[in-house]
């Protein structure tokens, strides 16, 4: 019976430590995309007017604190949004979608815009608390978004896939704290 216990504690140790807690949420230390297993690079909060709206993390094959190479590079990624706040919804997210790209792009959004059109489609359906999308780059078929684990959608080419990361990673980000935390700063 004591290995039993002493057993259970182990798993239940090792399990707890896949995970990394960023303000409300929980969010694993590795995921699979593809064929390609990724590792947390860093994550944190993603705040405004001191109010928690998700906890995002940014996973890579190689740990990197370098934006311009992380966007740049044609390798599997991916942003994982674990919503945590009610006040997020698919009207708002949309907006910061908008938002992101025009300051990721610096306002040269025209080459894009229906590769954009198309990504915003992804956050029609209700969001609510406790939704989480993974925003992946998968070289062999482009940016693959999922909600909940379930596909929502492709959109291809590398110039959306430096646009779309840059919404977090640029010298604009959504949110300064959250870029230094995504890059493990």
């Amino acid at each position: 019976m004591k290995k039993l216990i002493l057993c259970f504690a182990i798993c239940a140790s090792v399990m707890l430590n896949a995970q990394t807690k960023v303000g409300d949420a929980t969010l694993p230390n590795s995921v699979t995309f593809g064929e390609s297993q990724l590792m947390l690079n860093g994550a944190g909060v993603r705040e405004k007017m001191w109010i928690d709206l998700y906890a995002g993390g940014l996973y890579l094959m190689n740990k990197s604190g370098d934006a311009n190479k992380i966007i740049a590079a044609d390798e599997t990624m991916a942003i994982k949004l674990h919503i945590v706040s009610r006040l997020i919804s698919s009207d708002k997210m949309i907006d910061a979608v908008n938002e992101g790209f025009e300051n990721s792009t610096k306002g040269n959004t025209a080459p894009i815009a229906d590769k954009i059109k198309t990504f915003k489609g992804f956050f029609m359906d209700e969001i609510s608390r406790e939704d989480v999308f993974d925003i992946t780059y998968q070289p062999s078929r482009g940016v693959v978004v999922y909600k909940n684990g379930k596909e929502k959608g492709v959109v291809e080419g590398m110039d959306f896939k430096k646009a779309l990361f840059g919404i977090w990673l640029s010298s604009k980000p959504a949110d300064d704290d959250l870029k230094k935390a995504m890059l493990g700063k």
